[in-house]
């Protein structure tokens, strides 16, 4: 097991770091709590944690079973939460997991698949002990509102790129990669999609609901991260519409070129038909043909192609066909 951090704090300072298997809690001082942070453990270090800490079995299975929704469950006497991570690699969205176990005095947080550690945001609060003196339920909004952030930065390099293919149907046609990596970015964000609406349920229920472990006076921080989800999620709404858009438009275009391509190929071929008709008749083996031998015949044929030829193509550059 990768064990970022175990500290104890008291009052919102940082007392000490401790092994996790120390019994640190063995006081009865409500100001002080710990703070465990663990990634990739081992189904025996888990069980370990479960025998210190007294954690809900079922619990420790949620926590270990990789791919689990969003969720907010009361478990006892402890609080038990789950979040999804979110990664950007390429044009996919990679996930991660993050599993909380809250008591009255210690919160542990059991990360799978997530590169962004707590290690920051640690320093963040210990920065601010007035903050972090409100215990573990203040700690447990501040790595909500982490992860919720962390999605912030994927959609805004997502939101560059449509805007980029947005720009670049305006002058081009859409090749079969572009309309691949359109196909592939809303099946990306309506995944999501997927995830963040059991993200917003669990935030709402820590804004409405009582629970063990979470203090009034904390409650209304929730807002703030609830807040966060809320954006993303009109985030993905506005990026979904852009790339249905520029689908749209660009199909449009591409419609609009073809139909001129097309009026221009007929303006041409109705202008030609005139001299094939024409020396197409004279070509004929016959005797009988009108102005056939006239001295000027050859040349009234040419001049009545030329004239009918250009009027026709004035009549197409009138209707802007060619």
């Amino acid at each position: 097991m990768s064990v970022i951090a175990a500290c104890l704090y008291s009052k919102g300072c940082r007392s000490r770091d401790f092994d996790i298997d120390e019994d640190v809690l063995s006081t009865a001082d409500p100001d002080e709590f710990v703070w465990i942070g663990v990634s990739d453990p081992t189904a025996e270090e888990m069980q370990s944690l479960q025998t210190r800490y007294h954690l809900h079995p079922i619990a420790v299975a949620a926590a270990m079973d990789v791919g689990q929704m969003p969720r907010l469950e009361v478990l006892g006497n402890e609080l038990f939460a789950v979040a999804r991570t979110a990664q950007l690699e390429g044009d996919e969205i990679r996930y991660g997991q993050t599993a909380l176990f809250i008591g009255h005095r210690h919160l542990i947080s059991v990360r799978h698949g997530s590169q962004r550690d707590h290690t920051a945001l640690r320093e963040q609060l210990e920065s601010a002990p007035e903050l972090l003196s409100q215990g573990v339920d203040y700690v447990l909004h501040a790595i909500l509102n982490y992860i919720v952030d962390g999605y912030l930065p994927i959609f805004e390099m997502i939101e560059d790129s449509v805007l980029e293919m947005e720009r670049r149907s305006l002058n081009s046609f859409l090749g079969p990669q572009d309309i691949a990596r359109i196909f592939g970015l809303r099946c990306q964000l309506t995944r999501f999609q997927r995830t963040l609406g059991p993200m917003a349920e669990l935030t709402r229920k820590l804004v409405r609901g009582h629970f063990p472990c979470i203090s009034p006076s904390v409650t209304p921080y929730f807002n703030d991260v609830l807040d966060h989800v809320l954006r993303v999620q009109d985030m993905i709404d506005g990026l979904l519409q852009v790339l249905a858009s520029v689908f749209e438009f660009s199909s449009l275009l591409e419609q609009q070129r073809t139909g001129a391509i097309t009026r221009k190929l007929a303006a041409w071929a109705a202008i030609l038909a005139v001299p094939t008709a024409i020396t197409g008749i004279y070509g004929m083996n016959f005797h009988n043909i009108p102005e056939l031998r006239t001295p000027y015949g050859y040349h009234a044929v040419v001049a009545m192609i030329v004239v009918l030829s250009g009027l026709l193509y004035l009549n197409f550059r009138r209707l802007k066909w060619i």
